[in-house]
């Protein structure tokens, strides 16, 4: 009995050390190039502004500036609460990009993607060149 129980103990510790090991690890944040990529919408929760972001040049950087950057899990998140700028990327052939999709940057260094917020731990998002697309809507 008692080395049943000193199993069922190993296995729940090395499962909990699995799962803080899989949360504390460092991830990718996108991982698209630019001729994979046909539009990149961002919607300001401020203002109500959208951007639609089609020229090469401009997808380029974006996509540059997100595969540069590797995020940290830091929190559970409700999906009820507000944001600053929502981000959806189209493929070429007109289906959204899987795995980071729809997901919410609200500074330079944190970004939400329910039910997680992340936080940047290497490269920095160009939050002020995202937020200033969005205003250039006339």
């Amino acid at each position: 009995m008692k080395r049943k129980l000193m199993i069922a103990a190993m296995v729940v510790l090395l499962f909990l050390t699995g799962v803080a090991v899989w949360y504390a690890a460092p991830i990718d944040f996108v991982d698209l190039q630019p001729d994979e990529v046909k539009e990149i919408v961002i919607f300001n929760g401020n203002t109500g502004r959208a951007a639609h972001i089609t020229e090469k040049a401009q997808l380029a950087h974006i996509l540059q500036n997100f595969n540069a950057v590797k995020l940290k899990r830091s929190e559970f998140v409700s999906s009820g609460s507000g944001f600053n700028l929502r981000v959806t990327i189209y493929l070429t052939d007109g289906n959204e990009a899987d795995g980071w999709n729809n997901f919410i940057v609200n500074s330079e260094n944190r970004i939400r993607k329910d039910p997680f917020s992340y936080t940047v731990v290497s490269g920095k998002l160009d939050y002020d060149a995202l937020e200033r697309l969005t205003e250039q809507i006339s």
